[in-house]
């Protein structure tokens, strides 16, 4: 896809999360789950770096190789016309340099969005220091500018998600990574594990651009909100979780009763799903 046509689609998406409306932001792990979200009518898509590994037969967490998650990011973003946004968890690299070869990798691959987290994987140090992290946020920075493509970039910040530090003094420190991000060059501001409103309310005001939040059981729902402030709500692995569920229980109801009742119901016909994926085949 050319750079204007990408550019086009990047300046689209960072309209939708301007803060007039919350952007509802599904998360797809291949071409026929994009396909079902662009359907009903979503007008962005994101990848889920999780649902993406487990197709591939990967645990999250950067298992998946970085040529396999640009691989599934491209299957995906040729599938829609939507503009898509990747999840490239903490940047597929040790250093500022292989970020930006993920961030450019992805672009090539139809991506004008990424999500990028501060999370490390070592519960002895769960978050990149913050001099560190900032590097790797101009990274995609700069990588999105070599490609000439305006990305919108979303700095993810794991200091709820993983519990980090005081629960007391977790506000104070997502919003100064937040607001250092946002200084380094991101467009949105990512903090996945909060729920509760008033929490949500203080982020909202005190986060210097537009605030992310994830759906989860305790998330209110979508007008609270975008009363809140919100500017963009993802749902992450959500989906693929629940499409797992539904295979678990077709999986139990045959090998327990020797049934097919949740086998067929709500199934999509089989025609209606080969029309669905091959109408952007090629």
């Amino acid at each position: 896809m050319d750079p204007r046509t990408l550019n086009e689609k990047a300046a689209a998406f960072q309209r939708l999360q301007d803060g007039s409306r919350v952007l509802v932001l599904p998360n797809a792990w291949d071409a026929a789950s994009a396909r079902i979200f662009e359907e009903a009518g979503f007008a962005a898509v994101g990848t889920t770096s999780a649902g993406i590994a487990w197709s591939l037969g990967y645990p999250d967490g950067e298992k998946v190789t970085r040529g396999e998650m640009v691989e599934a990011t491209r299957r995906i973003a040729r599938s829609v016309d939507v503009p898509v946004t990747a999840d490239i968890e903490g940047g597929y690299g040790r250093t500022a340099d292989e970020v930006f070869l993920t961030v450019e990798a992805v672009i090539s691959a139809g991506a004008i969005g990424v999500n990028l987290e501060d999370g490390t994987g070592d519960p002895c140090a769960p978050l990149r220091n913050l001099p560190e992290q900032v590097e790797r946020v101009r990274a995609a920075r700069e990588a999105a500018s070599s490609a000439g493509v305006e990305i919108v970039l979303n700095a993810r910040t794991d200091v709820y998600w993983l519990a980090v530090g005081e629960e007391h003094e977790r506000l104070a420190h997502a919003v100064e990574r937040a607001n250092t991000y946002r200084e380094a060059g991101a467009d949105c501001l990512f903090v996945p594990g909060v729920g509760d409103p008033e929490t949500v309310g203080v982020l909202s005001r005190e986060i210097t651009g537009p605030l992310n939040v994830l759906a989860g059981p305790s998330t209110p729902p979508v007008a609270e909100l975008e009363a809140l402030g919100v500017a963009r709500l993802s749902v992450g692995s959500g989906p693929a979780r629940a499409a797992l569920g539904l295979m678990r229980r077709i999986a139990e109801e045959l090998r327990g009763a020797g049934t097919y009742t949740t086998l067929t119901d709500n199934a999509i016909p089989y025609a209606e799903i080969d029309e669905l994926v091959s109408i952007r085949d090629g």
